[in-house]
């Protein structure tokens, strides 16, 4: 089975997870912990972490979003 079809963000509006604005604005911000919070109930966040460590998604992925994904990229090189 595909980690996919075990994601808890499976059924929860896609928009979530791409939130539009500035990094730094509250609403922002709030979008990202709110997605973060559905990554933190995941059983599969680890995996989708993984993935989006590798390919240079945007949004939300594994509770991490792309900045926090480019600093762990950088300390993995």
């Amino acid at each position: 089975m595909n980690w996919r079809e075990s994601a808890r963000c499976r059924g929860t509006d896609p928009e979530l997870f791409f939130p539009i604005g500035s990094g730094t604005s509250l609403p922002t911000l709030a979008q990202n912990d709110a997605a973060k919070a559905v990554c933190g109930r995941c059983p599969v966040s680890r995996q989708c972490l993984e993935w989006a460590l590798k390919a240079p998604v945007e949004g939300v992925w594994g509770g991490t979003t792309e900045a926090e994904r480019r600093v762990m990229r950088r300390r993995r090189a």
